[in-house]
């Protein structure tokens, strides 16, 4: 038994040794938010987002994924195109630090190794945790107050299109929504660390916010050439 385990863990030493191909880069673009403060249009970056992304090329179909993204995200209703928010004119700032990781699919093969230009769009799903802060409305006033630091999961779903660039690197634009488990990116529900009097909620407090990111990705390939036959 012990024979036949130290078999299985060279041969798949030597699989996954064989198959190291990676990309490591960055993304820079825009974030907006989607929630009770400000706009509601799904796709309107109004702040900067930037981070570093990894991926494991794991066959020409798919690559498992990780990347850090940092935002600032902003709401104002004087920015809506419903009166009823901006006759209320809440504003707010959050910044949003997130840590991602998941599966990577193309739609075609998308060989970096072929030695001819390659091109395909794609889809990311996979597990999003992200820091921000808690936020809360003082009573008879505009202004909100940070009163604590926070962190959740959010589902990123993410659609682009990416290209070789050359031999070495790849080029992406994409457009990822996260759906967050939290509805207090902007100070509408506040939960925890607060006396009752203070607490103060508005919006639809049944609703969690969203963020979106979209942008460039570009990396670099590294690593040995894949047999994808093993996979």
């Amino acid at each position: 038994m012990r024979y036949f385990l130290a078999v299985f863990l060279i041969v798949s030493g030597v699989l996954i040794s064989n198959s190291q191909t990676y990309e490591i880069g960055g993304f820079l673009g825009g974030a907006n938010y989607i929630g009770d403060i400000g706009k509601t249009s799904y796709i309107a970056p109004n702040n900067l987002a930037f981070g570093g992304i990894f991926k494991w090329n794991r066959s020409a179909r798919h690559a498992f994924r990780g990347s850090i993204i940092v935002a600032e995200i902003r709401g104002d209703d004087a920015e809506s195109g419903e009166e009823r928010r901006k006759q209320r004119g809440y504003s707010f700032n959050n910044t949003i630090v997130e840590a991602s990781v998941g599966l990577e699919y193309t739609f075609w093969e998308f060989n970096i190794h072929s030695g001819y230009p390659e091109s395909t769009p794609y889809l990311y799903t996979g597990l999003t945790y992200f820091g921000y802060n808690a936020l809360y409305k003082r009573h008879n006033t505009n202004v909100f107050v940070n009163y604590d630091s926070a962190g959740t999961i959010a589902i990123p779903m993410v659609i682009g299109y990416k290209a070789t660039l050359g031999s070495k690197f790849v080029i992406g634009f994409e457009i990822g929504a996260r759906y967050t488990f939290t509805d207090n990116l902007d100070g509408s529900n506040p939960t925890g660390g607060l006396a009752d009097e203070e607490i103060l909620k508005f919006g639809n407090i049944n609703s969690d916010d969203w963020y979106v990111f979209t942008g460039v990705t570009l990396t670099v390939m590294f690593g040995r050439k894949p047999c994808y036959c093993n996979f």
